[in-house]
């Protein structure tokens, strides 16, 4: 099939080179995101698919808003089908109705549970057992168009966002090929969504990755696991952002935001026990594990850590 690619972010990159490797379909272009300015320095860099698309010939095309700018260049491209992967924009009915067999997602969660754009830090966040890759066809909701086919992985008790990424762009590779599969045979069933299970997750803000100490111990370290690698769990410290990579419960009692422990390792009350420190990072300085920062840097029993 003839095959337009939308994505952007580095989970996208594997699923569109299992296409490739396929040697089954022709994909005749790739649709991402504006080049956008990176770190302190605002250095101008190309999303992770559109480095991909160049190294393979690929012709990439990108947009603020593919619904405004881009319909008549895909109409021209003469699809058979269009897939997106965390592409970030919202498509219209026009372009949804371009291509024979129409848009198919790949999308991380298993829908209906956690639609919309951060459903794996949600998956984590919310202590969930077990997540997946689901491949529906896109409709003008978001994320509520009939699924075609899912794959179930288990989370991993210590496992970080980046981690589970990376294991669901794995996934979601294997899955699109399967489904590509079908589609093309006609042996493909589309199931609908369950609206009373739907859940919608949002973008994730700095903000939200504020330490709570009020909170369980297990849910700081879910947030912790959640945001790690960005945009990483914090605190404040003497009025400055202190970042918590890493976090275990804790067996000690004592007040919400209160060192309780500060010699070999660094452990703070919180809603209902305590939770140890592991990689830290303040302001300024590196990530460290706790040993090596608390060799330079003292804290005292009853101190409060906010």
């Amino acid at each position: 099939m003839r095959i337009i690619y939308l994505g952007t972010p580095d989970f996208s990159v594997l699923p569109l080179k299992s296409i490739l490797d396929s040697g089954k379909h022709q994909v005749v272009a790739v649709v991402t995101n504006k080049d956008k300015p990176v770190g302190r320095k605002k250095v101008l860099t190309a999303p992770p698919v559109k480095v991909f698309a160049t190294e393979k010939g690929i012709p990439v095309y990108q947009y603020d808003k593919i619904r405004l700018e881009g319909v008549e260049d895909m109409k021209k491209l003469n699809p058979d089908i269009m897939i997106t992967c965390a592409f970030g924009q919202i498509l219209s009915q026009e372009l949804i109705d371009i291509a024979k067999y129409g848009v198919i997602n790949i999308h991380a969660s298993l829908l209906p549970k956690y639609r919309g754009a951060s459903p794996i830090h949600y998956a984590i966040l919310n202590g969930e057992e077990k997540t997946g890759i689901s491949i529906m066809k896109t409709d003008i909701g978001i994320d509520t168009g009939d699924v075609i086919l899912q794959k179930e992985i288990e989370i991993g008790r210590e496992e970080t966002c980046g981690e589970l990424f990376e294991r669901l762009s794995v996934l979601g590779a294997e899955s699109i090929i399967e489904a590509l599969s079908l589609i093309e045979s006609g042996n493909v069933h589309y199931q609908k969504q369950d609206e009373s299970k739907a859940t919608l997750t949002k973008i994730i803000k700095k903000e939200n990755a504020l330490i709570d100490w009020t909170e369980s111990a297990e849910k700081i370290c879910n947030k912790v696991r959640a945001f790690n690698p960005a945009p990483v769990a914090y605190c404040m410290l003497n009025g400055l952002p202190f970042k918590v990579y890493k976090a275990e419960i804790a067996h000690l009692k004592g007040e919400a935001g209160k060192i309780l422990r500060a010699d070999s390792e660094l452990i703070i009350g919180c809603g209902d026990g305590s939770v140890a420190l592991k990689i830290v990072q303040k302001a300024g300085g590196n990530a460290m594990q706790i040993g090596d920062f608390l060799r330079g840097n003292k804290f005292t029993v009853g101190e409060d850590f906010n």
